[in-house]
């Protein structure tokens, strides 16, 4: 019943994925699905990425690996963070990767492993924090842990990893390099004790695209399978399609003379008269409350019109000119193309001083999720 909604292509998230897959060269491709599949659906996002060529999954949570295997996936899927050892259990019976960087979390894997008599050990990865200060364990730590997962029997190293901290930034690539050449340290010194996990891998979407020698066993792509760069810097390298677009529908229109003023505060006013359409769209399904006042726009009628006074909970005015022939029922782009003119969730971000990650996360549960 809602006159918003956001439309979201598979076969546009398929198609990238094959695009990644083919750039990573011999690495396998793990599709990163966390946050709801970056704000498009986490269960049909995972399909897509699957039929494109992806063959693992990646989630922050482990509630969110749990609703993964409810769907019927049942592709490798790493829990990119150490869950807490009261959520071991739930691990095992959902067939999940856990990352441990802890000896509590491996102590904890190995205990859940044995008391669910698996038949064969439960695979883990350890994380290295080669520089990001995030999580994960230092290289020396990770070299011990690493040990520790090989001597336990219940358990086996299947991953050693990191997360690359500037990779979307071009002219820092000393600093990717001096990541990726300690994780490969700590492999080495594995390696001469005889410990070697099947899996090195470092890569995120910027490492896969600026840094080959990032790509090891596995890349772990997320913002690219949506179709968007990780950074404006990067923007063109792949030939990505945008997967979800945001649209509404207008709800009201009514003349607005000169100098009358719109919204809360009535911080804009009307230079001249002119015709202003209400949008059933706010800051509760995740435009930001500040974006007509940094210069936002949407389009109608595929012309591009500014957001004009706060933004509210539930609804947004737009500034359609005079004369405007706009109409209740009239579809609006938020994000995504109408006629030529087309809006980026980039464009969104740097409007508002942030990264078009959180934008997509951004958008509410309340915004019904159209797939084609």
């Amino acid at each position: 019943m809602r006159r918003t909604w956001a439309e979201v292509d598979g076969s546009a998230i398929t198609s990238n994925t094959r695009l990644l897959k083919a750039l990573a060269g011999r690495a396998e491709l793990l599709a990163v699905v966390k946050a709801f599949g970056y704000g498009h659906g986490a269960e049909p996002a995972a399909e897509a990425a699957l039929a494109g060529g992806a063959t693992w999954l990646g989630v922050a949570m482990v509630e969110e690996g749990e609703e993964l295997r409810r769907a019927g996936i049942t592709a490798p899927v790493l829990v990119l963070s150490e869950p807490r050892p009261s959520a071991m259990g739930a691990v095992v019976a959902s067939d999940l990767r856990p990352t441990v960087y802890t000896q509590e979390g491996v102590e904890a894997a190995a205990e859940a492993a044995a008391a669910a008599g698996l038949a064969s050990p439960l695979r883990v990865h350890v994380k290295v924090d080669t520089g990001m200060h995030r999580v994960g364990a230092t290289p020396e730590d990770a070299f011990e842990l690493a040990k520790a997962v090989a001597a336990r029997p219940e358990l086996h190293l299947e991953g050693l990893f990191t997360h690359l901290a500037v990779a979307d930034q071009p002219e820092r690539a000393d600093h990717t390099v001096s990541q990726v050449t300690a994780l490969q340290q700590v492999a080495d010194r594995l390696a001469a004790t005889g410990v070697r996990p099947d899996l090195l891998h470092a890569a995120n979407s910027a490492g896969l695209l600026a840094h080959p020698d990032s790509h090891l066993d596995l890349v772990r792509c997320g913002i690219t399978l949506y179709g968007l760069a990780p950074a404006p810097a990067l923007a063109g390298l792949v030939d990505l399609r945008s997967a979800l677009s945001l649209k509404t529908e207008v709800s009201f229109v009514k003349p607005l003379a000169a100098g009358e003023g719109v919204s809360y505060g009535l911080s804009w006013t009307a230079p001249v008269d002119t015709v202003v359409a209400t949008l059933p769209i706010g800051y509760a399904d995740g435009v930001p409350r500040s974006y007509g006042a940094c210069g936002g726009q949407v389009l109608v009628g595929g012309r591009r019109c500014p957001v004009v006074g706060t933004v509210t909970m539930d609804q947004l005015l737009v500034d359609c000119g005079p004369a405007s022939p706009v109409g209740a029922g009239d579809e609006c782009v938020l994000i995504g193309r109408q006629g030529d003119e087309e809006v980026t969730a980039w464009e969104w971000a740097e409007r508002v001083g942030t990264i078009a990650y959180e934008v997509l996360c951004g958008l509410s549960a309340r915004v019904p999720r159209l797939w084609s």
